[in-house]
């Protein structure tokens, strides 16, 4: 089967390179490494830090995407998960770096280069107004709103966010039952169980589905214990967690997560063309797949 290439709007980082902290030649290597895996367009997340650090990783991205070459996955922007968001649902992020939701506080580490912002709305003090006029993607996450008026979508769903209750609103069950707003959600197995993952998919519109990884810098790399969001991260094979057990994201590349998700009969290859419809952009190239979804050829 040949899909268009894929496009991973959610990750961290991944052959060992974090892109908080990463260099410019970094994030070209991991720009360059990813069409091997199907991989063709990126939005580089970045996790709550200061503000300068911030700063500084949105600058590195940015340069590098000015240094691409067409061999590698294109940067499409970046993806800022981080400083707006609830410490009730803080997951791995540190709460000392977070800021309350408005003009003044995202001024602070503007830039045009921001394309995805994920915030807690139930904290919104004009600022989903703001990137919605700017053309910014604004997401759901680690929140516990339920009213998600002005948001475009919700970032990985029933993770760190208010779950769905029969009893009471909740963040989940308004993005399961909001059929215009799309959906991040992590399909490694580890993430989301896969009744919920079924749930959702025959919930939402097929088009309105978005597949992400939420990777982290030990993905396809020999780190076992590395530092992230200012934690010591620990992972085993499988998961990687805090010390307390909280999971700081996945260790599975999306291509890895679409193979799981079809050998499990999860898997729409319609959820491919999502991003592209969801971001209003187009990439040269294709993937084609094996009947057990191994990739066997990527044009760029």
């Amino acid at each position: 089967m040949k899909t268009k290439l894929l496009i991973e709007q959610h990750f961290h980082g991944c052959f060992g390179v974090d892109f908080n902290k990463a260099s410019i030649d970094d994030v070209l290597a991991v720009a360059k490494e990813l069409p091997k895996y199907g991989i063709g367009g990126i939005f580089p997340t970045i996790v709550t830090d200061s503000v300068k650090n911030t700063k500084h990783a949105i600058w590195v991205i940015k340069e590098a995407a000015k240094m691409q070459t067409p061999d590698m996955a294109k940067i499409l922007g970046v993806h800022l998960e981080g400083i707006f968001l609830n410490p009730e649902k803080k997951g791995i992020h540190n709460p000392a770096h977070f800021l309350k939701p408005n003009v003044d506080n995202y001024r602070l580490i503007e830039d045009d280069f921001i394309k995805i912002v994920t915030l807690a709305p139930e904290f919104d003090e004009g600022l989903i107004e703001y990137l919605t006029d700017k053309g910014v993607k604004v997401q759901a996450g680690h929140c516990v709103g339920a009213n998600l008026e002005g948001c475009t979508g919700v970032t990985h769903t029933f993770n760190a966010m208010s779950g769905i209750s029969h009893r009471a609103s909740s963040t989940a069950l308004s993005a399961l039952i909001n059929d215009t707003l799309y959906t991040e959600i992590i399909g490694d197995g580890v993430h989301v169980f896969d009744d919920a993952l079924k749930l959702l998919f025959k919930a939402k519109p097929d088009n309105k589905i978005l597949l992400v990884s939420d990777c982290l810098p030990c993905t396809k790399s020999n780190l076992k214990t590395f530092v992230f969001a200012d934690e010591t991260v620990y992972y085993d094979g499988l998961r990687a967690t805090s010390k307390e057990g909280t999971l700081a994201g996945s260790t599975s590349l999306l291509p890895d997560i679409i193979k799981r998700l079809h050998s499990v009969g999860l898997f729409n290859p319609r959820f491919i063309d999502n991003p592209y419809e969801y971001h209003n952009i187009d990439l040269d190239g294709s993937v084609e797949w094996d009947d057990e979804f191994n990739i066997q050829n990527v044009t760029l």
